[in-house]
Formats: C-alpha cells, sequence, structure tokens
C-alpha cells in the first residue's frame, strides 16, 4: 500500500501548514483541453489580479508569505514558490497557456485562489511519497532539462525511493512523475502556510476534485494533511 507521508522534520519548521489534497482516479487525461477549460484558464488568469494590488510585486501577501516560508530551508539559487511563479507571469502580461487537460484544471484553481497547486502521477512513485528534508543528493531530471540537477542537504522536497518528486517544496516537478496524457491517477495538492487561509484551502480543493470529475471522469476523493493528520493512503 503506497502512502503520502509528511515527516516530521517539516512540521518542526511548518506546523501550521495546510496540505489539500486530491486523489483523482480512472481519469482520461488524453483529450485536448476542451473549450471551457482553456476559457475557465483564461478567466483565472484575469482573476489572479486581485493578488496583485501591491506596488511591489513581492509585498502581495500571497508572495511574501512563500518567501517567507522558503527562507526557512536550504534552496537552489532562485527557487521560488510555483504560486508566485504563475503570478509573475500575470504580473508581466504573460498569461499561463494550455498544457493539458489535468494541467490546466490544477493551475486555473492556482490562479483564482491564489495557492500553490501541483500534480503527479500517482503509478510513477516508487515507494511511499514523502515532504521531508532531503539528504541530499536524491537524483532529480526537471521538466524541460536534459541534466539531472539533484536535491540539496536540507531542501524541503517530495521524495519517494528512487529520488526527488518535486524540489524546493512546489518549485520545479520531475519528468520522472509528471501527469502526462497517459495518466490514470493522479495525486492533486494544494498547500497553505498560512494559517488565516484554512478556509480558502478548503474550498480550492473541493473545487479542484469538482472540476477534475466533470472534465475528465472517474473519482475524485479529497483528502486534509495536517501536523495532526501527517499520513494518508494512496490507494
Amino acid at each position: 500500500m503506497k502512502k503520502f507521508i509528511v515527516e516530521p522534520e517539516f512540521w518542526e519548521l511548518f506546523p501550521d501548514t495546510k496540505i489539500g489534497i486530491v486523489l483523482a482516479k480512472n481519469i482520461d487525461n488524453s483529450i485536448e483541453s476542451s473549450a471551457e477549460i482553456k476559457k475557465n484558464l483564461d478567466e483565472a488568469n484575469e482573476n489572479a489580479e486581485q493578488f496583485l494590488e501591491a506596488a511591489v510585486f513581492s509585498e502581495n501577501p500571497v508572495v511574501s508569505v512563500w518567501r517567507k516560508a522558503y527562507q526557512k530551508f536550504k534552496t537552489k539559487k532562485g527557487a521560488r514558490s510555483s504560486i508566485e511563479n504563475l503570478l509573475k507571469r500575470v504580473d508581466k502580461g504573460k498569461a499561463v497557456g494550455s498544457i493539458n487537460p489535468l494541467v490546466d484544471i490544477y493551475n486555473s484553481i492556482s490562479l483564482n485562489y491564489g495557492l500553490p497547486a501541483g500534480g503527479e502521477d500517482i503509478d510513477t512513485f516508487a515507494g511511499n511519497l514523502r515532504l521531508t528534508k532531503a539528504v541530499g543528493g536524491e537524483h532529480f531530471l526537471a521538466l524541460g532539462d536534459d541534466e539531472a540537477d539533484n536535491a540539496l542537504p536540507g531542501e524541503i522536497c517530495y521524495l519517494d525511493d528512487e529520488g526527488a518528486v518535486c524540489r524546493s517544496w512546489n518549485w520545479r516537478d520531475g519528468q520522472r512523475t509528471m501527469l502526462t496524457e497517459q495518466t490514470k491517477n493522479a495525486f492533486l495538492i494544494i498547500e497553505s502556510v498560512d494559517p488565516e487561509r484554512g478556509e480558502v484551502l478548503d474550498a480550492a480543493t473541493q473545487k479542484l476534485a469538482e472540476l477534475s470529475e466533470k472534465y475528465l471522469g472517474g473519482t475524485a476523493q479529497v483528502l486534509l494533511v495536517t501536523k495532526e493528520n501527517p499520513e494518508i493512503s494512496l490507494d
């Protein structure tokens, strides 16, 4: 039985973090994103402007809360949270474009709710998936890269038995576990380090499950991981 486990080393740094999980099973991600999915993504790009009201980009609360979090652990130079990377594109007038249905769905959720969202192919995991501090040297080949760029000692990463799945918390996904058109079972995740945004996280997770079932079929199970409930089954 595969599990997702958030280890004590993580909770020592981020005890108030809440992680919303959607286990999307028996989905069909092979179709091209429908006009409705693309329309939702376009609207989400526009809605994201609500998180960019400060004159200085880094002073927007959705950005600054994650920058503060990233100061608590070792990261690759220049690594930023995934929500900052999306908002930076919006801020520069470069809309987040379509990739595949499931990625488009979670990107629209991320932009609409101002929270990092991502996903991995459950069937590619080697053993349990863990969120913890890396020992250092865990193998990692990022999306779009040709050469490995392995994890650093003390870096918060999603790891399995074969290496890093996502580096610097939610900064970059790896090729080995990425969502593709062939993905049938997906691990979808939304994260909040701000204890005042717990209800936003809950709403975002429910919406992600709803859209997955609506557009890709299958089933979508919603789960919540906290310090008090640090592990879930992926089966």
